[in-house]
């Protein structure tokens, strides 16, 4: 198990300055969802994305996250999910 804050730095530091929402909806700190607003991401699947978080994570992924899920966006994206607003 690692802290909620310990993950959330990984990501943070593989992404800097860019919107990252970590949750553990269960408060059970081994369930988490992700999100992360990026242009890192623009021009990549969504299998390079996800392989680019699991990067940022390391071995948390396999010593420390039970379940992890993640949803990535480009800012683009993230305004048009959000509406627009």
């Amino acid at each position: 198990m690692m802290p909620l804050a310990q993950l959330r730095s990984l990501i943070e530091s593989a992404f800097p300055g860019d919107p990252v929402d970590l949750t553990s909806p269960m408060g059970d700190d081994v369930h988490f969802q992700l999100v992360v607003v990026s242009d890192k991401f623009r021009d990549k699947s969504r299998v390079e994305q996800h392989q680019m978080i699991y990067r940022a994570l390391g071995d948390a992924m396999a010593e420390a996250v039970h379940a992890l899920s993640i949803k990535t966006f480009t800012p683009e994206q993230w305004e048009q999910a959000r509406g627009g607003r």
